[in-house]
């Protein structure tokens, strides 16, 4: 069993990595891959991004969406699932606008995956923290709220990678 944390920037190879990884490990153990998604399509740009994320899985993937009820779902995994949640901050903005209890729903999702079932758990989030402080409060308040989830998660996964280029580091704790 394996929980694994993997951050990186937009386009940024890390939904690739942990779905190419989840992919080796179904095909040695013979195990079905789970893709559980948090995108809504607001807007056809959103569609055609999530098209694209379809087919570049086809049909060897199960899907579940999980665009607000994430821990709900990591909780009804089979042993036998290798799954990867793409993205986190999805979830987080999907939480933050229907102006959720964002200190309950993360806790919620914190002990979800500290008890996940899964074989193998990838979680792939996009590292925000990088760039510029954003102009208006909602902009840094999800900086920083998607800052402290990821502390959160890295301390209950067995591993965290960051992805930049298409290339991984793999980050330990200080």
């Amino acid at each position: 069993m394996g929980r694994i944390l993997v951050l990186g920037g937009a386009r940024s190879g890390k939904s690739r990595f942990a779905q190419l990884n989840a992919e080796k490990a179904a095909k040695t153990t013979g195990q079905t891959p789970v893709m559980i998604v948090t995108a809504q399509a607001f807007d056809d740009e959103m569609r055609d991004r999530i098209q694209q994320h379809q087919n570049d899985r086809a049909d060897r993937w199960q899907t579940i969406e999980a665009p607000m009820a994430l821990a709900e779902s990591l909780r009804h995994l089979s042993r036998d699932s290798i799954v990867v949640v793409d993205c986190l901050t999805l979830w987080l903005t999907n939480r933050m606008l229907a102006e959720h209890d964002l200190a309950e729903a993360v806790s919620e999702l914190v002990d979800a995956v500290s008890l996940c079932k899964a074989a193998r758990l990838w979680l792939v989030s996009n590292e925000i923290g990088w760039s510029l402080v954003p102009e208006n409060p909602l902009g840094r308040r999800f900086r920083d709220e998607a800052g402290r989830l990821h502390q959160q998660l890295a301390a209950v996964c067995d591993d965290t990678y960051l992805i930049a280029a298409g290339m991984k580091l793999k980050l330990e704790p200080f």
